[in-house]
């Protein structure tokens, strides 16, 4: 009987029944029975079910999964549904029990969270779970319950720095922690020792976590920590050292000394008021005092021999003083004359130079944005040299800009790799390296180390060099490699190639947050002897902001594997490289060839990278469906002009202008979507409502071309305008939208064809003076004015402020020749969009007459 009396009230639905069932059986229900029985409910069919415990918010931390937890009575079924999905029933962990006090039954049910599952829609929301219970009346739900994966990022937002504040002053450390889920807390450290603001009311750390000690006392000097931590780690920041000083104070005068026989008396005073501590600063002012006597209480002298020797002795000095000025003129007239003859009968200044412009794109053609503006001096007449009429050499006259196609010049050979030329007279001549470049990859690729060089003669450039420098370019890539005068050692002759490698062609370990900024680029041969370093010019994507990121130069060993081998923003002058990270281009300086890559790893989630948005249509369309592709590629010109090359093989057409977008490190997706379209003669055949490109696939850099197609159909062949707005954004970041309004029938003159694809027309390889715009006689003349320093700071200090260049004051300076490198980092930058007459107009402006060697007027010539 107990047995069966128990089993009916477990079972909760048979209540009634069972007492119904006791009185047909006789049993007489007294004492403790009897009240068990009259607490019960009569029926709880009517009652909805309701919670006794909630799913609660959870973190994930590392690999380890979270459990959820619900109870509910009186309920028949409960179960878990996340993100709108219902958990399979398998997955569920069910306990049956009945609440003693009001004998309903109760159940709870639990699930495992794992980190697979929250990453599988991190980016698109936010993953949720929540509890259903049902009973005979009806259902209910819990509260959502979210799962969030937690970390804590290792670099500090903001860090405190050191400073030094005199006695009683206020002090202000500020502290950003780390970004990290959930929010860190902060605690700040004195000497590793945590402070406590309701054990000592002096300090008070604010609500965005910075420090303040309201008066600083002697007792606070020390190394100041800020400490971020959080559930999944615990990060320090740098210390900042705060030194709390004491400035000097005066003491009273003392009284006049009594008069002297120099007619003065003095009187004294002591900085101990308080004394100078910590590195605190003196007394201000003097410390002895002088007035001179009254007539009365002056002794009498006589002047004598002394004045006489101070009077001649002035004489003296002025005498030497106008002797040497007059030395001075003489020496600088001398000088001025040499200068002249050098500069008129130089052969170098009697070599051709002419402006030199980009060559326009037709009308109707969209062409790629302007790297830098071309601009005009007013200063034309600066830099300007007229030749001397009685030689019988090739005439000159114009600015002093390289003329590349100047006559009299010859093809350089092309010979083995660093042979050295046949025996015999050799002359190298300024001009364009003409020869087959499928020739010369051919020959290279058949030696060990170049079985891996790229094949792709499109995106191949090579030429032979000798002392005299020259240039490498890539046409339509934004990568050149400049040859600075002198880099290759006189007497020797180097083939030197140039290439763009496909990234799916090489394995660049990326992992974390890293990306690719940049094309991976090959110059080469590697290990050959250069006696100043060259400049590599590429594109890159980042925002350019090195507080978001942490950017590494990477460079490819012998045996093939990745070597950090600079970390930007904290270069060193006696590395063999350095970098000039400009908004949207990079100018490597390498004292060694091989292959370079750009790769970032972004410090925060405000990181972000460049992406070129560029739609692309079928030039020629005879069914109904018609495809619209749109290409997120990282913003260089390299995957462009690729993209493009692609693009005119397929038969499409450009039907808008690219446009730009930052896509930031947030781990959100890229979504596209397609709207207002006239659905009388459009519809789209996407089923949902936009489509998604995953974070990772676009932030790892690897694959080139990702794009996402739209297939419209038109009601009928007769429609062939089309209006309609294509939007591209990032979840809870930016975007862009296009306005589309065309005939797809019509023949438009963006089409992708050879003239577009050719912008850039000038000639992949110049060797000698035609690579240069700076005359070389005339580079050597402003870097022996510029290099020697000048008191006054007309030298190339000043250049490189004029040129915005002071972050690389020290790598400079840690050069031969501090102007040389300025001007070869000028001639990287400005081949094909700069004015020389700006860079006289600077020279002008710094004011020293002997660098103005160059300045010759007409009257003059």
């Amino acid at each position: 009987m107990p047995f069966l009396v128990g089993h009916f009230v477990r079972c909760g639905l048979c209540a009634k029944l069972l007492v119904l069932w006791l009185s047909f059986v006789g049993v007489t229900c007294t004492g403790t029975e009897h009240a068990a029985t009259a607490t019960q409910p009569a029926a709880f069919s009517d009652l909805l079910p309701h919670f006794l415990v909630e799913p609660e918010d959870e973190f994930i931390v590392k690999n380890k999964p979270v459990m959820l937890t619900c109870r509910s009575t009186p309920a028949t079924q409960i179960y878990f549904k996340c993100n709108g999905e219902w958990v399979h029933q398998d997955d569920h962990l069910i306990v049956r029990t009945v609440d003693p006090a009001t004998a309903l039954p109760v159940m709870e049910v639990t699930i495992e969270i794992t980190r697979q599952q929250v990453e599988k829609i991190f980016g698109l929301d936010e993953y949720w779970c929540q509890c259903v219970a049902w009973s005979t009346t009806g259902t209910q739900k819990s509260q959502k319950a979210y799962i969030r994966i937690a970390y804590l990022r290792k670099n500090f937002e903001q860090e405190p720095q050191a400073k030094e504040v005199a006695l009683d002053q206020e002090v202000s450390l500020r502290c950003h922690p780390p970004e990290g889920v959930p929010q860190p807390e902060v605690e700040w450290q004195r000497n590793e020792d945590v402070i406590d603001p309701q054990s000592d009311p002096n300090f008070f750390i604010t609500a965005d976590h910075n420090l303040v000690i309201k008066k600083a006392r002697l007792a606070d000097t020390g190394n100041y920590t800020c400490v971020a931590k959080n559930i999944v780690a615990r990060r320090k920041s740098n210390s900042a050292t705060v030194l709390i000083y004491v400035d000097g104070g005066w003491s009273e005068w003392s009284k006049w000394s009594p008069c002297g026989a120099d007619c003065a008396m003095w009187r004294s005073r002591e900085c101990t008021q308080p004394s100078p501590g910590t590195g605190g600063k003196d007394c201000q002012g003097l410390d002895l005092q002088s007035l001179n006597c009254t007539s009365e209480q002056c002794p009498q002298t006589v002047s004598g021999a002394e004045d006489v020797a101070l009077y001649v002795g002035m004489v003296a000095v002025a005498l030497c003083l106008t002797l040497l000025l007059i030395i001075v003129v003489l020496v600088y007239r001398r000088k001025k004359a040499g200068l002249d003859a050098d500069v008129a009968d130089s052969s170098i200044l009697t070599t051709g130079f002419q402006p030199m412009g980009i060559k326009p794109s037709k009308p109707g053609v969209w062409a790629p944005r302007p790297r830098r503006p071309l601009t005009h001096s007013k200063n034309s007449h600066l830099l300007t040299i007229q030749p001397d009429l009685t030689t019988t050499t090739t005439s000159y006259q114009g600015t002093l800009r390289a003329r590349h196609d100047a006559t009299g010049k010859f093809s350089m050979t092309n010979g083995p790799l660093l042979d050295p030329l046949p025996k015999g007279s050799h002359t190298l001549h300024n001009g364009k390296l003409n020869s087959d470049p499928a020739d010369f990859v051919s020959r290279l690729s058949t030696q060990s180390y170049f079985k891996t060089l790229s094949r792709d003669v499109a995106n191949t450039s090579y030429g032979t060099f000798n002392f005299l420098g020259g240039r490498l370019t890539i046409p339509n890539t934004g990568i050149s490699l400049l040859i600075p005068p002198e880099a290759i050692p006189r007497g020797k002759i180097y083939e030197i190639y140039l290439t763009v490698q496909k990234k799916e062609d090489l394995r660049l370990p990326l992992a974390g947050c890293q990306t690719l900024l940049s094309p991976v680029v090959s110059c080469g041969p590697p290990g050959v002897v250069l006696s100043r370093p060259v400049i590599l010019s590429m594109d890159q994507c980042s925002d350019a902001c090195l507080d978001n990121w942490a950017i590494r130069l990477k460079k490819q060993n012998y045996e093939g594997a990745w070597e950090d081998v600079l970390l930007m923003g904290e270069e060193l002058a006696s590395d063999p490289y350095y970098c000039q990270l400009e908004a949207e281009t990079c100018q490597l300086f390498s004292e060694q060839l091989g292959t370079f890559a750009l790769v970032g790893e972004s410090l925060h989630m405000g990181a972000a990278k460049r992406l070129r948005l560029v739609l692309f249509s079928d030039a020629y369309c005879s069914t109904l469906e018609y495809n619209i592709r749109v290409y997120c590629m990282d913003d260089t010109q390299d995957v462009f002009k690729e993209v493009m090359q692609m693009e005119r093989q397929l038969g499409g057409r450009l039907i808008d202008e690219p446009h730009m977008l930052l896509f930031k490190d947030s781990y959100h997706n890229l979504r596209l979507s397609i709207h207002d379209m006239p659905q009388a003669h459009w519809r789209s055949k996407l089923l949902a409502g936009y489509q998604e490109i995953p974070f990772y696939h676009i932030w790892n850099g690897s694959q080139r071309y990702l794009h996402c197609t739209f297939t419209l159909e038109r009601l009928s062949l007769g429609t062939c305008e089309l209006t309609c707005q294509l939007c591209v954004w990032q979840v809870e970041g930016e975007g862009q939208s296009f306005s589309l309004d065309f005939n797809i029938a019509k023949q438009d003159t963006r089409a992708v064809d050879s003239e577009f694809l050719l912008m850039d027309t000038s000639a992949t390889a110049l060797a000698g003076p035609s690579a240069f715009q700076i005359p070389y006689l005339i580079r050597q003349k402003i870097c022996s004015s510029l290099d020697t320093p000048c008191p006054k700071g007309a030298d190339w200090r000043m250049l490189a402020q004029r040129l915005k260049l002071e972050r690389h004051m020290s790598f400079l300076a840690s050069k031969a020749s501090p102007t040389s490198a300025i001007l070869d980092l000028w001639e990287a930058q400005h081949f094909h969009g700069g004015n020389i007459n700006q860079l006289a107009a600077v020279m002008a402006d710094i004011g020293k007459q002997e660098a103005m060697i160059f300045l010759v007027s007409d009257g003059e010539c």
